[in-house]
């Protein structure tokens, strides 16, 4: 029956109501991540939410067939795995000791610094509104942080450590797209992040309690079904229509982190939110442009 109201709403509408659902499946990790830290190390938590993450999408396995992994490309996605379990560690650290809603807003640089490696590594030509837009986000990152006016805290310089590991994550998936499905992609993630994630997971390996057991189960469905619908969002609307209700995050983060930890953000930290939100945004809207036009590999001005 649920199915039916879903399918009632107009498609575009569908795309925003999936990209809210994904924002507080994401942020309800996030929160879930920092209560079990209390008990458990941050990377035997990662090794957990990919773990229990792959359990989620393992029925598309089933449902789709193993088909779905034929891949010329093997070392690619294990390479994208390497980068966003590395990522992963170092936000999962993060959230333990910075504020929920600051990690949120430098979390949207990400997007800034696949900018960057797009125009390095993949020969992407950049106008100069693509560099004001650039130059933009990284102030918004100067404005939450505001080092020389405000101590810097390590969960800040985690936060953006990870932005940058993850726009290789994305600068992979980006050359992937090309050949391969947004399927065979989301379950070689899993694949490949789950083993990964044990590794450095049983250099601090303590058996959970059976609590802890359930918050971990939260922690990887909250993720697992947060991507599905992260990808259901852009299935059902154009990209350029959904991405603006990300900026969400900042919101149910500084929600959350009130009502959970009493947690208030600083004004700075939403000024440097928006304006990093605001360019990355406008990026994506310029590369969409871009596509429409037929000139997304190489734009000659963003």
């Amino acid at each position: 029956m649920f199915g039916n109201v879903i399918q009632a709403i107009p498609a575009p509408l569908r795309g925003v109501f999936f990209m809210l659902v994904s924002t507080l499946l994401f942020t309800g990790m996030q929160v879930t991540v920092r209560h079990v830290a209390d008990e458990l190390h941050p990377f035997e938590i990662a090794f957990f939410r990919n773990f229990f993450g792959l359990l989620v999408v393992t029925p598309l396995l089933f449902q789709y067939g193993f088909g779905v992994l034929r891949t010329p490309k093997l070392k690619l996605h294990a390479l994208r795995g390497a980068l966003q379990t590395t990522g992963m560690m170092f936000f999962f650290t993060a959230l333990t000791l910075a504020p929920l809603a600051q990690n949120i807003a430098l979390s949207f640089t990400a997007p800034l610094f696949a900018t960057v490696l797009a125009i390095l590594l993949l020969g992407e030509r950049a106008g100069w509104r693509r560099w004001v837009a650039l130059i933009a986000g990284f102030v918004g990152a100067w404005i939450v942080i505001r080092p020389g006016f405000a101590v810097v805290n390590t969960g800040a310089l985690l936060v953006i450590l990870s932005s940058c590991v993850w726009a290789g994550s994305m600068v992979i998936i980006k050359i992937l797209s090309r050949t391969e499905s947004s399927l065979t992609i989301t379950l070689y993630m899993g694949l490949f992040m789950a083993p990964l994630s044990l590794i450095p997971a049983l250099f601090v390996w303590q058996w959970p309690s059976g609590e802890a057991f359930i918050w971990l189960a939260l922690v990887g469905a909250f993720g697992g079904v947060g991507h599905l619908a992260l990808a259901q969002a852009f299935k059902e609307s154009d990209a350029t229509a959904v991405l603006p209700f990300d900026f969400m995050r900042l919101i149910w983060a500084s929600a959350l982190g009130f009502l959970v930890f009493a947690e208030i953000p600083d004004i700075w930290t939403w000024i440097g939110g928006a304006v990093i939100f605001s360019s990355t945004v406008y990026i994506a809207f310029r590369e969409a442009r871009q596509k429409k036009d037929g000139t997304a590999v190489r734009p000659v001005e963003s």
